[in-house]
């Protein structure tokens, strides 16, 4: 095998339909991912990896453990996020330039984790019960340095759940009727700036709620003391009175969607026949707020309808959502329908961190895959949300990877300095001025001495 840096052989490759061009491979003085640098830029000042590895346990021995726990966190970290899921992909990224500067200490001078050394830090370290439990914290507590920053006046909380298909006989692994395949079925809660506060990976044959208070009540716990509003939403599978009930105790404002059923319909009986008249060309609309109490319920609940026609259509659509706010019913109803966003940030972590890829034997270590795939997002997102200018704001997380990571650059090193000579196409020099800049405005204040 050659050199994946392209150093082995160091001959010129000549075309044929123009014998004046030379290409010459030099990996480990070009770089493709240069935008990694302002991640990291923004990793150091909010102090998320290092936060990491101090809360992780290393039970490596001797001397040989070359490389810090800090340094192969953000190897996994920022190779997810620049589209490196797989742990072989380490043999090339071990001697990128950007990487090396990321992943800092002796990577710097030599290289970064091999392939080797990254396998055993995910599947062997980070699957221990105690590092699992403290990888499964850091998405909330990443999410908390953020906040001290800038403190949040409301949260508001989806949950939802998602498939990530499996194709082998990865443990826990089982086929979900409701997604049709065989799959793992994780649990996700995101705020309402689409960070994942916390998420869970479960076996793909359990219902969408199951295990909802190991996610959830670890998020709320977090929020009780510093947060003054706080709300929840969640689909029809949440749908269930021990959440209402955990969610009232807690003060927490919910709106979940309730499934349908007769005696709900027939509160709104009304609303359920068709207009007189010819029909419209336009969507109509129509609301209605009543006390309703199922017979597992403990109390009567407030339970907000909305009946819609739509043109062409024999029967109306129908929608009943139960809820503890006081606004009007249709306000209740739009802000319901904001938890559709949830369903996008899940594509997109589907689509930019590829979180879908667990493809490990044991069930442990694609519970670890799946949160080093969530500390990438987060990452992602938080470059999207705290220190992009207002002209790449629409971007996706692709969109950020394919324009500012993707950044080709040629390292050169002169004394004391290293020079990336990075290519201005998708982001030029002013952008790059004005994302560090917004940057620097989170950096804490220096400790008073």
């Amino acid at each position: 095998m050659g050199d994946p840096t392209g150093e082995e052989d160091k001959g010129a490759l000549r075309l044929d339909f123009d014998r004046r061009l030379l290409l010459q491979f030099r990996g480990s003085t070009i770089t493709s991912d240069a935008g990694l640098l302002a991640y990291r830029e923004l990793d150091d000042t909010l102090g998320l990896t290092d936060t990491g590895a101090d809360r992780l346990a290393d039970a490596r021995t001797g001397k040989n453990g070359r490389h810090r726990l800090a340094g192969l966190l953000r190897q996994s970290v920022f190779g997810r996020v620049a589209g490196y899921e797989d742990v072989n992909d380490a043999d090339r990224l071990c001697c990128d330039p950007a990487m090396r500067w990321v992943v800092g200490d002796r990577a710097i001078t030599g290289s970064a984790a091999s392939a080797s050394q990254m396998g055993r830090f995910e599947t062997k370290w980070l699957s221990r019960p105690d590092n699992l439990a403290a990888v499964a914290d850091l998405p909330g507590q990443w999410i908390d340095k953020v906040h001290q920053r800038r403190p949040p006046k409301t949260i508001v909380l989806d949950m939802d759940s998602s498939e990530s298909p499996t194709y082998g006989e990865q443990e826990g692994s089982a086929y979900n009727g409701h997604f049709g395949c065989t799959c793992y079925h994780p649990v996700f809660v995101f705020n309402q700036l689409g960070d994942v506060e916390r998420c869970a990976l479960r076996p793909g044959n359990v219902h969408s709620a199951d295990g909802w208070r190991l996610v959830l009540e670890p998020v709320i716990a977090r929020y009780r003391d510093t947060v003054k509003r706080l709300y929840f939403r969640g689909d029809a599978a949440f749908a269930n009175p021990e959440i209402y009930e955990f969610l009232e105790a807690e003060g927490i404002g919910y709106t979940i969607r309730l499934p349908a059923n007769s005696v709900l319909q027939s509160r709104i009986g009304y609303l359920l026949k068709r207009p007189v008249g010819r029909p419209p060309h336009e969507v109509r609309r129509h609301y209605a707020s009543f006390s309703y109490q199922a017979q597992s319920w403990n109390k009567s609940r407030r339970v907000v309808a909305k009946v819609e026609w739509h043109p062409g259509e024999l029967y109306p659509r129908v929608g009943f959502i139960v809820t503890n706010l006081v606004r009007p019913a249709e306000r209740v109803v739009a802000f319901y329908n904001q938890r559709g966003t949830a369903e996008q940030w899940i594509k997109e972590g589907k689509g930019a961190i590829k979180w879908t890829r667990l493809s490990c034997r044991t069930f442990a270590a694609n519970a670890v895959r799946l949160q080093l795939h969530t500390l990438a997002y987060n990452l992602a997102n938080f470059m999207r949300t705290l220190a992009m200018p207002k002209t790449a704001e629409p971007w996706s997380l692709t969109s950020l990877r394919e324009r500012l990571i993707k950044i080709g650059a040629k390292v050169t090193s002169h004394g004391r300095y290293v020079t990336f000579q990075m290519a201005a196409i998708s982001v030029p020099r002013q952008m790059f001025v004005e994302i560090l800049s917004l940057i620097a405005r989170l950096r804490a204040p220096p400790v008073p001495a």
